[in-house]
């Protein structure tokens, strides 16, 4: 990059970064066009995604639904062998994350995420033949290495479409659409009971038989919903194509480069602490969404003393609000960009709902409870994620980020599958004060991860104050124009 062109960067960024600070800068022409344009991003873009997310969720969590309509008795599980066909996903889960950050832009994102998402489509649907515990782990593994390539695909493809500003409600979009997989899935197990004896084959073999149908159909749309790039985006005019290309030139200031990623990337995420910070409260909270997520069915059934009908639907309206509460959190976090204040708000009652399920109270008050742990985890996990996300820089740092923190996250996964043990009914303490656990060490481990970027914003105006600047060819996060959000 010639000197002149690296210092045209550099100015763009500055522009961008005030942005960030002061939205009266920017020229209220161009600031229209831009909403109207992320306004249409949002219809062709968001959606696509969200809906993948919920299809993924759908997949993997349909194993609570499957075990309450009898899978456990049908192929013969003992002990805690549905324990670990949950946890055995995630391990394969891990190994797939980290390598998709770095490779998934320079393979592109619009043959990656068709692939994978055939791939375990694929395997959803021939989980329903299965009759012994060998083959669900083998399908169990196969699903989570493919769905492991999902996430980091879907968070990076955002961050080349949005700007970091607009990042947390649509990561929110993901994480809605993981709460509605709990919604849709009681709806769609349910329907599955009136389907048992079709064919021969119990309806739960049918709940994974159908979506995972559903989940090959979606695979083929997505060859012609994801876009290759804004440049070849069909629901995009000659003038949105010229805007993206100077939004493109703005956000390349924090998130630039061509997706060749090389170890100094690496290296930068790995030396910063907020990586790790960020990755090791992840570890916690992904420990509840997906002990909650996978095991709400069993623990209302199991735990609760309900029906196996109304284990079925009676998650939906907890779901449901989990969706609603985190998709306004994250319109106000975006809104006022604000990332520490939903957290800290909203972790405290998912402290409080799973006190109360530990306190041994009524079937209905504990119901109650798992309304009040929707509204913590589904919230906290998303905005952790955004938090980290929109505060690395450049592209191939935010990569090596996200690839730490997501790695570390289904540690959680593995966690939560072993929790949840099918002899612990009805109490089911070890689950539910691990869970409160890990949201209380969440809860404080924030507090820590403000506590740094007050530190680095606060050095960082100090350099600016003395006029200290950073060369374009090493602008990361760490310079002193770039703001981190808190």
């Amino acid at each position: 990059m010639s000197a002149r062109a690296s210092g045209e960067k550099a100015n763009v960024g500055l522009e961008e970064f005030s942005h960030d600070e002061s939205a009266g800068t920017v020229d209220p022409e161009r600031q229209a066009q831009e909403k109207a344009l992320v306004r249409k991003l949002d219809l062709f873009i968001a959606p696509v995604m969200m809906l993948l997310m919920l299809i993924s969720y759908l997949d993997r969590g349909n194993i609570g639904f499957a075990a309450t309509q009898g899978m456990t008795t049908d192929i013969g599980l003992q002990g805690s062998q549905l324990n670990t066909a949950v946890s055995v996903f995630y391990i394969f889960y891990i190994l797939a994350e980290f390598p998709t950050s770095i490779l998934v832009k320079r393979l592109q994102f619009n043959r990656v995420i068709p692939a994978i998402t055939f791939c375990w489509g694929i395997v959803c649907l021939g989980t329903g033949f299965i009759h012994s515990f060998g083959p669900l782990v083998v399908t169990r593994v196969l699903l989570g290495f493919f769905e492991g390539c999902l996430f980091p695909s879907m968070t990076l493809f955002f961050c080349n479409w949005y700007k970091r500003e607009e990042l947390a409600v649509r990561v929110a979009f993901l994480f809605i659409g993981s709460a509605l997989s709990g919604a849709f899935g009681g709806l769609l197990a349910w329907a599955m009971l009136n389907m048992n004896g079709v064919a021969g084959m119990a309806g739960w073999r049918w709940l994974y038989i159908i979506e995972g149908i559903i989940t090959v159909f979606y695979a083929g749309c997505c060859i012609f919903l994801v876009p290759k790039s804004f440049e070849t985006a069909y629901f995009l005019n000659d003038k949105e194509k010229a805007l993206m290309r100077r939004r493109a030139e703005e956000m390349e200031a924090y998130s630039g480069g061509d997706g060749h990623y090389g170890k100094h990337d690496i290296k930068l995420a790995a030396k910063d602490i907020k990586s790790w910070a960020h990755g090791i409260i992840q570890i916690a909270v992904v420990t509840i969404l997906y002990g909650f997520g996978t095991f709400l069915p069993i623990i209302i059934k199991d735990g609760f003393k309900f029906s196996t009908v109304q284990a079925q639907y009676l998650v939906i309206p907890v779901n449901l609000w989990g969706a609603v509460v985190y998709a306004v959190g994250a319109y106000l976090s975006d809104r006022y960009t604000k990332r520490f204040l939903p957290l800290i708000i909203c972790a405290p009652f998912g402290i409080v709902g799973y006190a109360i399920l530990l306190s041994g109270q009524s079937a209905a008050v504990n119901y109650f409870a798992t309304f009040l742990i929707a509204t913590a985890c589904f919230l906290c996990t998303g905005t952790n994620i955004a938090w980290l996300s929109g505060n690395c820089a450049p592209d191939g740092k935010r990569a090596g980020s996200l690839g730490i923190l997501l790695t570390l996250t289904n540690i959680g996964g593995v966690v939560s599958g072993q929790i949840y043990q099918s002899n612990a009914a009805p109490g089911y303490t070890l689950g539910h004060a691990w869970s409160l656990g890990c949201l209380s060490f969440a809860w404080i481990g924030w507090w820590f991860v403000r506590a740094i970027y007050l530190k680095r914003n606060a050095e960082k105006e100090r350099m600016v104050a003395e006029g200290i600047l950073v060369p374009p060819s090493e602008f990361t996060d760490r310079a002193p124009e770039f703001k981190y959000q808190i």
